[in-house]
């Protein structure tokens, strides 16, 4: 439009409220929003692979996969803006509400929760500490963990600056501690290799007033693991959003105390401090609460019988193959689902669990498994589960792994 268009245009328009409603407005989002976007199979248009996850829910398979419910909480999440603190507010105290917790707070990931939490016990409300960060001259910084506990997990707590101290036993806990030390931590996937358990751990903390914290990534089953930890005492309960729950992947919960939780917050966005690139955003922070109400409210009893519903499926198939042993088991801790151990007599069927897991990713569908080789002592093979599969997926992974087996038998 020309200037004197424009200028013709504001004279004969009304002074006050006609004034818009004479200029045309283009407004890019409006004229998006009355256009239908056609889908794409964005997969498909950059060439990714999917595949049937018959395996288990950790970051490199991209967790699991959200429901309806939980996509449209981002989508609708996108629509709006808000205020980040209030909504980590809000999220936060549903969150603590549904488990028996003081406060909670959305993360990015449980790795986030780790460096937070500890930052949060590290710096209590003393902003200038917050800046500090990752420099600990002047405030407390050790953290104190089993050696069994340190497979990994724990390196998020280097984020923070932190020096880590090993134990094994109470008494070098006890020698361990001192002005400096700043957490107990403990990784509950490696409850049964450490010496020291739940009550004792809680018991040390409370003795020296020293916060203890929880690591219960994969733990959402069964579902009371959600507040069991909050009710046993642990001061902070990190878990992750994306496995089990089924919330984003790039989200998980920071639980606990709320002067903890009050503390961890001051070193997160939009704060600051040394987890300002821990950015989760409002539609995450909101679809991860829809996910948590969804799995405590949801029939788990249904749910397992489901599960090993499917399990029979793929058992059924297999298990009268000549040379074929099926052993189903649920893992005691972690990833806690009905898992099938399958193994073979090699003289019967002429390949290694390393074949197999490969044949089975490279078919079509393909689908991944889990293990390839001798696991905990069970014999050479693979370890596959059911509670990632699609309705109708447990028929076509049972069909796939009989192809394989009868095609390598002798």
């Amino acid at each position: 439009m020309k200037r004197r268009d424009v200028i013709k245009l504001l004279s004969a328009a009304p002074i006050a409220g006609g004034l818009m409603s004479a200029i045309p407005i283009h407004s890019a989002s409006a004229a998006e929003a009355a256009v239908p976007v056609a889908a794409r199979d964005l997969f498909k248009e950059l060439g990714l692979k999917t595949f049937i996850n018959a395996s288990c829910v950790c970051t490199s398979l991209t967790a699991s996969l959200m429901p309806p419910e939980v996509t449209q909480a981002i989508s609708k999440g996108a629509e709006e803006f808000v205020l980040l603190n209030d909504v980590l507010d809000k999220v936060g105290e549903k969150i603590a509400e549904l488990c028996h917790a003081e406060a909670a707070t959305v993360t990015a990931g449980c790795w986030s929760a780790l460096v937070q939490g500890l930052a949060g016990a590290m710096t209590g409300m003393d902003r200038a500490k917050v800046m500090q960060l990752p420099n600990v001259d002047g405030m407390k910084s050790e953290v104190i963990l089993q050696k069994s506990h340190a497979n990994g997990y724990h390196q998020a707590l280097k984020n923070t600056g932190a020096t880590l101290i090993i134990v094994e036993t109470l008494q070098e806990v006890e020698a361990a501690i001192n002005e400096k030390t700043a957490m107990l931590w403990f990784l509950n996937r490696e409850l049964n290799k450490g010496q020291i358990k739940y009550d004792q751990w809680i018991a040390l903390g409370r003795k020296h007033k020293i916060p203890t914290m929880i690591d219960i990534a994969s733990d959402a089953h069964p579902v009371d693991n959600l507040w069991k930890f909050n009710d046993m005492g642990f001061d902070l309960v990190a878990i992750s959003g994306g496995k089990a729950m089924r919330g984003p992947q790039s989200t998980g919960i920071l639980m606990g105390k709320k002067d903890l939780i009050a503390a961890a917050r001051l070193s997160a966005p939009p704060n600051s401090g040394i987890c300002r690139g821990h950015k989760v955003n409002k539609e995450e922070i909101l679809a991860m609460y829809v996910a948590l109400e969804r799995h405590i409210k949801m029939d788990h009893v249904k749910e397992w019988k489901a599960w090993e519903d499917s399990m029979a499926v793929v058992v059924n198939t297999i298990k009268n193959i000549k040379g074929v042993k099926t052993e189903v088991f649920i893992p005691e801790i972690a990833n806690y689902t009905p898992t099938l151990h399958l193994s073979w007599d090699p003289g019967i069927i002429k390949m290694t669990g390393k074949d197999l897991k490969q044949r089975l990713w490279n078919g079509d569908p393909g689908i991944e498994v889990m293990g390839g080789g001798t696991m905990g002592g069970k014999k050479d093979g693979i370890e596959l589960s059911v509670w990632q599969l699609k309705p109708g997926q447990d028929k076509i992974v049972a069909t796939r792994v009989k192809e394989e087996l009868q095609k390598a038998s002798v």
